[in-house]
């Protein structure tokens, strides 16, 4: 057994240990949850820089108490959408649009106005009164004095040279002479710095509506994006009325589409009928119970969630008890239903922070692939995502591209209001993996009673493909037992094995806050991350 950190005055989880120490400083200060999470998102988009950045999106679950005991949970949605001048003939002769290049920019970045947002509602909600220059300013120092380059950047940059050199700007920002920065190396990124200090200026807005802008208008149009002065302008991130599942220990939150958050609820739904509270964690049982109840949410997810302008059903309706009555009964436990294929991998991170007066945020934030589209852009150093690379070619598929469509997202940031009156937040970054992950988290923290540090260092399953791989395979970590693996192909599971404590599997995070006030929380062994308190 590890022991969890523990603490009580507020506490940050983040997969680098800067951005946790970014919102913990924060919380020293007098600043609430809300601002914490932004100083913690601005050191992390420089300091995690293949995993996520201000030019990607991010989406927003919050808790504020209300006198009673009870609270309000708010999410934020900044997701950006497709150019409006973007065309699927421009794609004329491909099968699907492509991961890299000005080609797969096609969306705007709405990271920034989620910051803005969360910042509105913390001066509206929680007294936020600290300056954003103060919430930026870890960052500007990270990006312009440099920050020790982590295995994870050295091998995704390593890995991805070859492709990603030839993209517009790529080289130039992250490949210092040439080559993937050394493990440990200190990596300068001194146009991001600028930015953050024009921003920390003039504010976020600016990112949208300003000078700052017009930039980046110009150079997305160097590069070959669609995305145009007007789309940025068109950008507002908004709040959303989150999913709500009713679980046999309490509450559980997460975001409506475009994102998948209906996927994890309707999977803690399905396992909590499935009663895997009687199963061992890491036992064939658990897995196979797991692993079929991802198999009906992806089904449900495939045919239905997208952005909600354009869906046909109401995603809550997936979260009725008949309907997870009806799902649940047609898993059979002995045997593999057949499997088709997910939706592939995506870098991303997820981030917690709690702070003394129980204010909780769980909060995601990506580019989507490691690097997003490559694209970095010449003024303000801004690497641009790829979510628009999710976008379906097929006239009539329920993500199709359309001009000013929000595409789907993996992306979900998770939140529990519990029976017991503990509050939680938890996540993961990793596309097919994030709803995977939170159920392991959510059912060994909450079912089994394993503390959050146990839980997320615990042995991890993913269906599904992962980085550079089409294998829609059941992934196993290596420490589940050989009886566990065994068994599960014996029910008809594909099932490969691969590392001890394998980046594959995510990077999780969880932090947890009982009725008295007391704190614990964990990280994920598998990323640069840590939990910091006080």
């Amino acid at each position: 057994m590890s022991n969890p950190v523990r603490g009580r005055r507020g506490m940050a989880v983040a997969p680098h240990a800067l951005a946790s120490q970014s919102a913990l400083a924060v919380l020293r200060e007098g600043g609430n949850a809300i601002e914490a999470m932004v100083a913690a998102a601005a050191s992390i988009a420089v300091v995690y820089p293949h995993m996520n950045g201000i030019g990607g999106d991010s989406f927003w679950l919050v808790s504020l108490p209300r006198a009673g005991g009870d609270a309000d949970v708010i999410g934020i949605d900044a997701s950006g959408a497709a150019a409006q001048g973007v065309r699927a003939e421009h794609y004329a002769g491909r099968t699907a649009i492509p991961f890299r290049g000005g080609d797969a920019a096609i969306t705007v970045a709405g990271t920034l106005a989620g910051w803005d947002e969360a910042l509105a509602l913390s001066r509206e909600r929680a007294g936020g009164k600290l300056p954003l220059s103060r919430l930026l300013a870890d960052a500007i120092d990270y990006a312009r004095h440099g920050v020790p380059v982590t295995a994870s950047q050295h091998r995704n940059t390593a890995g991805k040279a070859a492709e990603l050199t030839p993209i517009h700007g790529f080289a130039d920002a992250f490949m210092p002479g040439g080559q993937a920065p050394d493990i440990g190396a200190l990596f300068h990124q001194p146009r991001m710095a600028a930015t953050l200090e024009h921003l920390a200026r003039h504010g976020l807005d600016d990112f949208y509506r300003g000078e700052l802008a017009r930039t980046l208008a110009d150079d997305l149009a160097a590069a070959g994006s669609p995305l145009a002065l007007a789309d940025l302008q068109a950008h507002r991130a908004v709040r959303r009325d989150a999913l709500m599942l009713r679980h046999s220990h309490g509450r559980v939150f997460n975001m409506p589409p475009p994102t998948q958050g209906l996927v994890s609820l309707m999977i803690l739904g399905l396992m909590d009928r499935l009663d895997t509270k009687r199963h061992d964690p890491l036992g064939a049982d658990y897995v196979h119970a797991a692993v079929e109840s991802v198999k009906q949410a992806f089904a449900v997810r495939d045919a239905h969630i997208t952005d909600p302008a354009h869906m046909r059903v109401d995603p809550a309706s997936f979260l009725a008890p008949d309907a997870l009555d009806a799902m649940a009964a047609r898993i059979d436990m002995q045997r593999a239903a057949p499997w088709g294929a997910g939706k592939g991998p995506a870098d991303t991170i997820w981030m917690g922070v709690i702070d003394g007066e129980g204010r909780a945020v769980s909060m995601i934030q990506s580019i989507y692939h490691e690097f997003g589209s490559g694209v970095v852009l010449r003024q303000s150093g801004v690497n641009w995502q790829n979510r628009g690379a999710s976008f379906s070619l097929v006239p009539g598929h329920i993500n199709s591209l359309a001009p000013g469509k929000r595409p789907f997202h993996t992306l979900n940031p998770a939140l529990a209001l519990l029976d017991d009156g503990r509050t939680m937040v938890y996540g993961n970054m990793g596309g097919d993996g994030q709803p995977q992950s939170q159920s392991a988290v959510f059912t060994r923290t909450v079912q089994h009673g394993m503390n959050p540090q146990d839980a997320i260092a615990a042995p991890r399953w993913l269906l599904g493909r992962t980085w550079g791989q089409t294998s829609d395979t059941l992934k196993l970590e290596s420490r589940f037992s050989p009886e566990t693996v065994a068994e599960l192909r014996a029910r008809g599971h594909e099932v490969d094995v691969l590392g001890d404590f394998d980046e594959t599997f995510g990077h999780a995070g969880c932090l947890l806050r009982s009725p008295d006030g007391a704190l614990e929380g964990g990280f994920d062994p598998r990323s640069d991350g840590s939990v910091a308190a006080f």
